[in-house]
């Protein structure tokens, strides 16, 4: 699984790296986490960077859902994601992210980057989700049929199997798109799409320990990503 990563690369050389703008000022982000409002490129819009809540939860659900991750293997099966990834993909930006791994009773966080630490793509999901309105007023409930205006947009990175360097701490990893496959990910039929999910080549990569201050989502300074 992916559950947490980093993106601390300058607003400007994201700019340049990926041809969009941000919709709003970015900060640098040392541990990225679930249900936080992160920038993601969506096949809708590819010249700006959204805020998206990490977390998917599908159109059609009653409540509120937080499923970070979707399986190459079945995101075309699953109710889930299947809808998604045939028409709503996006690019997930990251320059690193973590994985944990079980040494002696405990869990030590690693970081996986670029040697030079230069920020990818991961390939993702968005979805749009209405909450349902259970009240109106005091005293006043509907029968849920009602709607908010307030949509949820909100996504999931897309998992594969490891490559050998993962596999030493993880049974998956998030798809790494190389930068050729980016405009095929939001843009091409959904063969074509599926074909990108496989892991990327890890002689680039390179895995190392880091603090465990980053189990917390509340710390987020630039020491999380020095090695340990």
């Amino acid at each position: 699984m992916c559950g947490r990563y980093s993106l601390f690369t300058p607003e400007s050389a994201l700019v340049d790296r990926f041809g969009a703008t941000p919709e709003t000022p970015l900060s640098a982000r040392y541990n990225c986490a679930p249900g936080q409002s992160l920038p993601v490129i969506k096949n809708e819009d590819p010249e700006t960077m959204h805020r998206l809540t990490w977390g998917l939860t599908p159109s059609w659900a009653d409540e509120s859902f937080d499923l970070i991750n979707a399986r190459a293997e079945s995101i075309r099966q699953k109710r889930s994601f299947s809808d998604a990834y045939e028409s709503r993909r996006c690019l997930v930006l990251a320059d690193g992210f973590y994985e944990w791994v079980d040494r002696d009773g405990s869990k030590q966080p690693y970081r996986v980057a670029f040697e030079d630490d230069r920020p990818f793509a991961m390939a993702g999901i968005y979805e749009r989700w209405r909450p349902p309105t259970t009240q109106t007023g005091l005293g006043d409930f509907t029968d849920g049929s009602a709607e908010t205006d307030d949509v949820v947009e909100s996504f999931a990175i897309v998992t594969t199997e490891p490559n050998d360097l993962i596999a030493d701490l993880h049974h998956r990893m998030a798809v790494i798109l190389d930068p050729g496959e980016e405009a095929e990910w939001l843009h091409a039929d959904p063969d074509t799409a599926g074909s990108l999910l496989d892991p990327y080549p890890d002689d680039e990569l390179r895995a190392y320990p880091v603090s465990n201050r980053v189990n917390s989502p509340g710390n987020d300074e630039p020491g999380l990503i020095d090695p340990v």
